[in-house]
């Protein structure tokens, strides 16, 4: 695993190219953030734990986000590489650890990739119903793949321009509700916070309701770990990161707490249509259809639209960069490390596309049963990397004291260091032991839905397990985690 072991000339590994701006990481970070969770799934929340629920679960999980952020951020100003917290975790707690964060991570991706493929072809066909899937679906592996393919400039710039989109909805979607509550705008009397308070509200259902979203919400702000896989193509990291990441959380918080805020002031919770999933009745088409706008539908489904092209083209980046991180470091097939003229690695990224390619084909077979499955054990590999992202960077910070480094000449310093990481990882914990706690609460424990819910734990332990045993592996001392920084 030596630098002449990766490279036959003796050569240091290769290199990708540093071209990514402070605009293209915070985009990024906020692209992967802002997509269906926010447009179609925020509905369902409000319904399901009332506007106040729904507020609080958003608000916490948010919280839980910037401190996970905040240490990424320390840690990847400090170290920038395309292996992330995979590479982290290797260098400060234990290599097992980081090899089965990278190949989780990497599923993760590739298999979103597959469901992303899946999703656009829904959507082309609300335009077209009655148009071939495999159209679109070729259509959406070209436009992908070409961005990624160009340059890390090219997939830069695309994912600033989609993520423009987004932020641009969700702004004017703000200023339009507000203005609609208070009765300036849509020609009626002033709403208030009468929607708040009807039934049980603001808090339907209790605590158990909040929970629930609470574990639900995760899964809107999973992506802004993108910002870390970026720092090893970010031109002056030390000073880009740690701007992304003050500014990223700000809009997140910013942009969730006041959108939700908004539909739970405009459309009561009662409002069945808020439990659909059709973008005909999206909480954002709901609202713009009430201004009088005739093709809200139409509107939503274009931007949707955006958000899935968005999600497949952050997907193929991330987990190609991943890859190629892995094989460098000695942790997967060494030609994974060819990079393209333009520093682009080719190869892991065409592995990537193949295999989110061949699990969309396996929606066709068997009902999709085995689709189902594989979406169900990456579901757990972004918080499974969040909790990697939170226990490296405790480690990081106390192995640096003691090895006498100055905290000083680190060029971002998380605040509320260790309460910050320790709160993401307690928060973090939560979430994924709690993501089916409702199948151990029946007359009968439903093994299956045990099974569905957390088959993504079993596959990294044995990821884990394996390398640890094939490779006789130890918690690193921290006066042995590796410090030094690659120029």
């Amino acid at each position: 695993m030596s630098n002449i072991k990766i490279n036959q000339l003796g050569n240091k590994p290769p290199k990708l190219q540093k071209a990514l701006k402070s605009r293209h990481i915070t985009m990024i970070s906020l692209g992967g953030t802002i997509g269906t969770g926010l447009f179609l799934a925020s509905g369902g929340a409000i319904a399901q734990a009332g506007p106040g629920g729904a507020l609080l679960a958003y608000a916490l999980i948010g919280i839980m986000v910037y401190f996970l952020m905040t240490s990424l951020g320390e840690m990847a100003a400090y170290m920038p590489t395309s292996g992330s917290f995979s590479t982290y975790a290797s260098k400060f707690v234990d290599p097992a650890l980081g090899f089965a964060l990278g190949w989780n991570y990497w599923y993760n991706w590739a298999i979103t990739i597959a469901a992303e493929i899946a999703a656009v072809s829904l959507i082309m066909k609300y335009w077209f119903p009655n148009s071939s899937s495999a159209i679109w679906t070729v259509l959406f592996i070209v436009i992908v793949l070409s961005f990624n393919l160009l340059s890390v400039k090219s997939y830069g710039e695309s994912e600033y321009w989609f993520a423009m989109i987004k932020v641009a909805t969700v702004i004017v979607f703000i200023i339009i509700s507000f203005l609609m509550i208070f009765g300036i705008l849509g020609g009626q009397a002033p709403v208030g916070f009468t929607n708040f308070f009807i039934n049980d509200g603001p808090f339907h259902g209790g605590f158990l309701a909040t929970f629930g979203i609470f574990l639900a919400a995760g899964f809107s702000f999973q992506g802004t770990e993108l910002l870390g896989v970026t720092a090893g193509e970010t031109d002056n990291p030390g000073k880009n990161i740690p701007r992304a990441v003050k500014s990223v959380f700000w809009r997140i918080i910013l942009f969730y707490i006041l959108a939700i805020a908004a539909i739970g002031l405009l459309i009561p919770f009662t409002d069945e249509r808020l439990l659909s999933e059709d973008i005909a009745v999206s909480p954002f088409t709901l609202v713009f259809d009430r201004l009088g706008i005739a093709v809200a539908a139409s509107l939503m489904n274009a931007i949707i639209l955006t958000a899935m092209l968005s999600a497949g083209n952050s997907g193929l980046y991330a987990a190609s960069r991943m890859l190629w991180q892995l094989a460098v470091e000695g942790k997967a097939p060494k030609f994974f490390m060819k990079l393209s003229r333009r520093g682009i690695p080719i190869y892991a990224l065409i592995a990537t596309l193949a295999v989110g390619s061949l699990a969309f084909l396996a929606s066709f077979f068997g009902d999709g049963v085995v689709y189902i499955w594989l979406l169900n054990a990456s579901g757990m590999s972004g918080f499974i990397a969040w909790l990697g992202i939170a226990y490296s960077h405790y480690r990081f910070r106390r192995a640096f004291v003691v090895q006498g480094r100055d905290l000083s000449i680190l060029p971002y310093k998380a605040n509320w260091y260790p309460f910050g990481p320790l709160f993401a990882l307690t928060v973090c914990l939560i979430v994924v032991l709690g993501q089916n706690y409702t199948a151990f609460m029946g007359n009968e424990i439903d093994w299956y839905g045990i099974l569905v819910s957390y088959i993504g734990i079993p596959l990294f332990v044995l990821l884990w397990a394996g390398y640890k045993i094939k490779y006789k592996t130890k918690l690193l001392r921290l006066d042995e985690c590796d410090l030094k920084v690659e120029k």
